[in-house]
Order: C-alpha cells, then sequence, then structure tokens
C-alpha cells in the first residue's frame, strides 16, 4: 500500500520535473576538429616515425657494405703477406718473383658471365727496414708494405699492411724439393 502511494507521488513529479540534456551540441562540433588535428598530428609523428626507420636501416646495410669491403682487402693484403713468407731471402731481394701490383676482386670465383664485383688494385713494395735505434743488423731486414685501393661509387677506398722479413726468419724452415 506504501509502496503504491510512493508511485502515485512520483508519477505525479514526473511531469513537474523538467530534464535537461547534459549533451551542448555546440561543444561538440569543436570536439570534432580537436579529433581531426589529433589524427593529423599522429600522422605526422607516423610518417616522421617511418622516415626515421628507413634512415636507420638503409644506413645499417651501408655500414654492413662497407664492413665487408674491409674485410674482404683484408684478406687480400693478408693472402700476400702470408705468401711473403714463403720465398726465401734471395728469391725476396734478387728476383721478379713478387709482383709490383696486382688486381684481386670482391668474387673471385665468380664464373663465366657472373660479375667479379669490386676491383682491388694493390701494390707491394720491399724496402730496406728503417729501424729505430739503428741496429747492426739493418742490412738482414727489408719492410714489405702491401696497398690496397678500391672505389665503391664515388668513394676512394685505401688500406696498407706492412711487415718485417728477416734474411736468417722463418722461411729458411720451409721445406723446398
Amino acid at each position: 500500500m506504501k509502496l503504491l502511494k510512493l508511485y502515485r507521488k512520483h508519477r505525479h513529479n514526473k511531469e513537474q520535473m523538467k530534464l535537461a540534456s547534459c549533451i551542448d551540441h555546440k561543444p561538440r562540433l569543436v570536439q570534432l576538429g580537436y579529433t581531426l588535428m589529433e589524427v593529423v598530428m599522429a600522422v605526422a609523428l607516423l610518417a616522421i616515425m617511418m622516415i626515421s626507420l628507413y634512415g636507420g636501416i638503409s644506413s645499417g646495410f651501408a655500414v654492413v657494405e662497407l664492413a665487408r669491403e674491409n674485410l674482404r682487402g683484408t684478406q687480400i693484403m693478408l693472402e700476400r703477406m702470408e705468401g711473403i713468407r714463403l720465398y726465401n731471402w734471395n728469391q725476396l731481394i734478387y728476383s721478379n718473383m713478387i709482383p709490383a701490383s696486382f688486381t684481386s676482386y670482391y668474387y673471385p670465383l665468380a664464373t663465366n658471365g657472373e660479375s667479379k664485383g669490386l676491383a682491388y688494385s694493390g701494390t707491394m713494395v720491399i724496402t730496406n727496414a728503417v729501424l729505430t735505434p739503428p741496429s747492426t743488423y739493418s742490412d738482414s731486414m727489408r719492410l714489405v708494405r702491401v696497398s690496397l685501393v678500391w672505389t665503391n661509387g664515388n668513394i676512394r677506398r685505401t688500406r696498407s699492411m706492412s711487415t718485417y722479413v728477416s734474411k736468417n726468419g722463418v722461411q729458411n724452415y720451409v721445406y723446398y724439393n
């Protein structure tokens, strides 16, 4: 019974009560503008991030390519230096067995029709060793310097390596037939 009276009372008050809309339509138009601005800023930020990512990846590939070129150059120079160990003193000093200049390639085992890649031009120079301080055995030592030059694109790169060879060095222990 009390419930029914309470319901009737609320029903009469409902007609008297005016409900105001909590949503104002004018600010909603402003909100749409801000949403568009947020999308534009997000797209701009995404574009900057993608350009940075592309730049990072491309520079990473360039660094790897340069490292491979340098490694191949070092391999070529070591190959020439290891060959020096096989010559005895007379062959090293008095013969023309060691070429003064040479050319090697990035892919030396390429078959017919395939590109051999970069060309590495090298020089080998054998000179008297200048020792500091001078010593009595200076005449029985030589300085061997191998230098390489290669060009990739428009960039010229150079590397060099040097070692000393002694008259009574390791080449006397190599067995010859």
